[in-house]
């Protein structure tokens, strides 16, 4: 973490009267600096209030997400542009994913389909060069939707 995503944070945890202990990660959406880029302003103007993850991309040491949990938004240069908190995590099937979960993303053309392209490139990519293994839309994934709080 760097000094300027430490004193964000600062700044936002005494706005709002947090213990000094109050857990947070930081992170910038997407894979590539453009993307970094237009997911964060996405969320700056508050068009981005939901995310996708894929269960099986997680570690079995790190923490899946929870209702209430707090996050800094970085752009691509890992500057904070905004702090969010989680307001609904749900587990659901990749092939279950909803038009709503679609538009709750903010991206492309806010439809399904796009949503499904997108996620499924992601997945794929991903499952191969994590997993050693391919992507399917039986896998679980956690729909998160947040609120921009700061």
């Amino acid at each position: 973490m760097n000094q300027t995503v430490a004193e964000y944070w600062e700044t936002f945890r005494k706005k709002n009267q947090l213990k000094a202990s109050e857990p947070y990660e930081a992170f910038g959406f997407g894979m590539t600096p453009v993307v970094i880029d237009e997911l964060a302003e996405l969320v700056v103007k508050d068009k981005k209030v939901g995310t996708t993850s894929a269960v099986s991309l997680y570690e079995h040491d790190e923490p899946m997400p929870y209702v209430g949990a707090l996050s800094i938004v970085l752009n691509s240069s890992e500057q904070p542009v905004a702090v969010i908190e989680t307001t609904q995590v749900e587990k659901i099937r990749f092939d279950d994913v909803t038009p709503e979960h679609a538009r709750l993303e903010g991206e492309g053309d806010l439809s399904l389909s796009y949503w499904r392209q997108v996620h499924k490139d992601i997945f794929e990519s991903l499952f191969q060069s994590e997993l050693g293994r391919p992507f399917n839309g039986d896998e679980l994934v956690i729909f998160e939707t947040f609120k921009r709080v700061f």
